[in-house]
């Protein structure tokens, strides 16, 4: 068993809210509170949180995390 973990970010719109929605209803984790940061390049907030999730499998680099 393996401890996986994801960064997710987005603007901060109903988007950030459906990809974090998205991830637990797959059964991942909330790990700590999310963040939030001014992006002056696009001059918008943006949203991260953080979330885990344990599989039964061996970790590689090439998982594509977010089909776990």
């Amino acid at each position: 068993m393996v401890k996986l973990y994801r960064l997710l970010t987005e603007e901060d719109t109903s988007a950030f809210c459906h990809k974090v929605s998205d991830a637990l209803a797959k059964g991942w984790d909330l790990y700590g509170d999310p963040t939030y940061a001014y992006d002056a390049t696009n001059s918008v907030m943006r949203c991260a949180q953080a979330v885990t999730k344990e599989v039964e499998a061996d970790y590689s680099p090439d998982m594509k995390l977010g089909q776990q």
